[in-house]
């Protein structure tokens, strides 16, 4: 009975956890590299198992860093079922095709440049058949009902509260008479966020692996992220400039056009034409409100009184490249929510192109920027970014507003381990350092408990649940020479 952490261990991509009991094997998440070119490389990197052998894989939600590499799975021979809620389902049809079609496009472009220099072509990382085998591998899974995936584990589904159809998975084993509980946190949802419910509380288990992505930081209050906003509005106004909003297109996106809808007439947004450029967020926005069962009551009930084009009076959808071209062309008076939500690629690259060197432009950042992207470097104020070998002077006012973050921040990520009965082990994933070790100064403060800091390849031994080799060795518990848990 045992447990590797094969990714997002001292980052925040790339979410891969494995268990193994009973000789079955069940893998929670199959999540892409991002950031860096020299880090997204890693993701033609062999996995560091078999994927013939796992009998099922658990996803805990959508997004591209806890479900892209299902294709790659697939493709090196794993046949099993893939568990997730079926709102997850219907927006990793969206995401995944999107993904393969980027990354046939990406290889086809790296292979134009290797063609010149006399060099061997590169495949894509993946191909649209790929992920159409993923999509044929789905098992839906509603919340709260409990299923066996294998001999010996079974899961159920919890409400996260970070995008639609976002999962806590509980994970059950029993191996020889050893029983356990395992409660993985995928990505928490912040508390009292607009459209969806609150996260789920898991009031047993005897690990938690917690995300601790904002393990370093308290969000703003919604009041004060309010009149942030409605400032930058106003300056827009004042300026005469655009406004750009780098947005992931599942989740950060409908909640942005729920909150212009909210506050339309306070923010004045009728002095501007909204334009959401992005069919990827254009198909996202639809399932979002097919599943409306899944929004908390007041979203529901907002929700009821619009259908998607008459959400807002002047918002227009750039479905093709030539509506997404003619944006470039507006040089006053346009809100422009695009994809991708870190800047290291999609249309928003383009608008960065013909509108961050302007004074008059605003930026908005809406979500999490990992190291590498973008999108970091405008929070971090860079002068000049790069964008297609050309560099770019960045005079555009930069704006990160972080109460608009789909992940619980320090204090909620501690509010919900607290409800976890007995204090249990708990081991941080899917942050980078800074905010893992903040998250863990936090927990032990609080409660008492040294949570594991597992590094990648980790592995643990359920049955005795002792901390990773690292960490004890840290801690002066193991001998140099001891190899009783060598890595994976």
């Amino acid at each position: 009975m045992r447990l590797w952490f094969h990714g997002a261990a001292g980052e925040v991509t790339g979410s891969c956890h494995r268990i193994a009991a009973n000789g079955r094997q069940v893998l929670l998440d199959c999540g892409l590299v991002q950031g860096r070119r020299k880090d997204e490389l890693r993701n033609r990197a062999p996995f560091p198992f078999d994927p013939a052998r796992l009998d099922a894989v658990v996803l805990s939600h959508a997004h591209l860093d806890h479900s892209g590499r299902l294709p790659l799975l697939v493709a090196a021979g794993f046949r099993g079922p893939v568990y997730c809620h079926p709102a997850t389902r219907d927006l990793l049809e969206i995401m995944l095709r999107d993904a393969a079609y980027l990354a046939v496009k990406d290889a086809e472009w790296e292979n134009r440049k290797r063609d010149r220099k006399g060099l061997q072509p590169v495949e894509p990382l993946y191909t649209l058949d790929d992920a159409l085998q993923v999509l044929s591998q789905i098992r839906p899974l509603d919340y709260g009902e409990r299923c066996d995936v294998a001999a010996g584990i079974s899961v159920r589904l919890q409400d996260a509260g970070h995008i639609l159809g976002s999962a806590v998975v509980e994970v059950w084993l029993a191996e020889r008479g050893v029983r356990r509980k395992l409660a993985f946190s995928g990505d928490l949802g912040q508390p009292s966020t607009p459209i969806l419910r609150d996260p789920a509380l898991v009031r047993e288990a005897d690990l938690v692996l917690l995300e601790s992505t904002y393990g370093d930081r308290l969000h703003r209050a919604w009041s004060e992220t309010r009149a942030e906003l409605g400032a930058v509005f106003a300056a827009a106004r004042a300026g005469g400039g655009n406004i750009l909003v780098p947005a992931f297109a599942v989740d950060r996106t409908q909640e942005l056009l729920y909150l212009f809808a909210r506050h339309f007439d306070e923010w004045g947004l009728d002095a501007f034409e909204i334009f959401l450029d992005s069919p990827m967020a254009i198909a996202a926005t639809e399932v979002y409100l097919r599943h409306s069962e899944l929004f908390d009551r007041e979203a529901r009930t907002a929700f009821a009184a619009h259908q998607e084009a008459s959400l807002l009076p002047n918002l227009h959808f750039s479905r093709t490249s030539q509506d997404s071209m003619a944006l470039n062309r507006i040089r006053r008076g346009a809100i422009i929510v695009a994809a991708s939500g870190m800047c290291t690629g999609g249309r928003i690259v383009h608008h960065l192109k013909h509108n961050a060197w302007r004074r008059e432009t605003h930026i908005i950042i809406v979500g999490f920027q990992a190291r590498g992207t973008t999108g970091r470097m405008l929070v971090d104020g860079a002068g000049h970014i790069r964008l297609w070998g050309e560099t770019i002077r960045v005079a555009a006012q930069v704006h990160t507003v972080g109460g608009l973050s789909a992940h619980a921040d320090q204090e909620a990520l501690g509010n919900w381990y607290g409800a976890v009965a007995g204090r249990p082990p708990v081991a941080l994933v899917h942050g980078e350092a800074e905010a893992r070790l903040a998250l863990a100064a936090r927990l032990r403060a609080r409660f008492g408990v040294e949570a594991w800091l597992p590094e990648p390849a980790a592995e643990v031994d359920l049955a005795t649940l002792a901390p990773p080799p690292a960490q004890q060795r840290r801690r002066g518990e193991v001998r140099s020479g001891d190899r009783s848990g060598a890595r994976a």
